[in-house]
């Protein structure tokens, strides 16, 4: 089993930057990928950015590409979201998921998640 727990979440100007972490415990050994995903009301969750455990891979979608970047500095075992340009449309609860065996955009090959932390970023 894999724990994972999402902090940093908050209230941000437009504009305005912050860090998401998710701190992983338990079996780590068995992660092969991390990634973030975020879902607002009345919404679908969606995919936000990805990286492989072992070889640093990253994997985004064109929404936030160039403004969002995910991080495991130091093989340790916290995955970091660094956020900035925020916009009133990243409004939303972020989640972090590890998967065991892939690397994906996809949520279904993600079998372990946190509870969430709120980023609200007003206009």
């Amino acid at each position: 089993q894999v724990q994972l727990v999402e902090s940093g979440g908050g209230l941000v100007q437009a504009g305005g930057s912050l860090r998401l972490s998710c701190a992983a415990s338990g079996r780590t050994s068995s992660i092969y990928a991390m990634a973030w995903f975020r879902q607002a009301p009345g919404k679908e969750r969606e995919f936000v950015a990805a990286i492989a455990w072992s070889v640093g891979r990253t994997v985004y979608p064109d929404s936030v590409k160039g403004r969002f970047t995910i991080s495991r500095p130091n093989a340790g075992n916290t995955v970091y979201l660094q956020m900035s340009s925020l916009k009133p449309e990243d409004t939303a609860r972020y989640y972090c998921a590890a998967s065991t065996g892939l690397l994906t955009s996809s949520q279904t090959a993600y079998r372990y998640w946190g509870l969430g932390t709120q980023v609200t970023v007003s206009s």
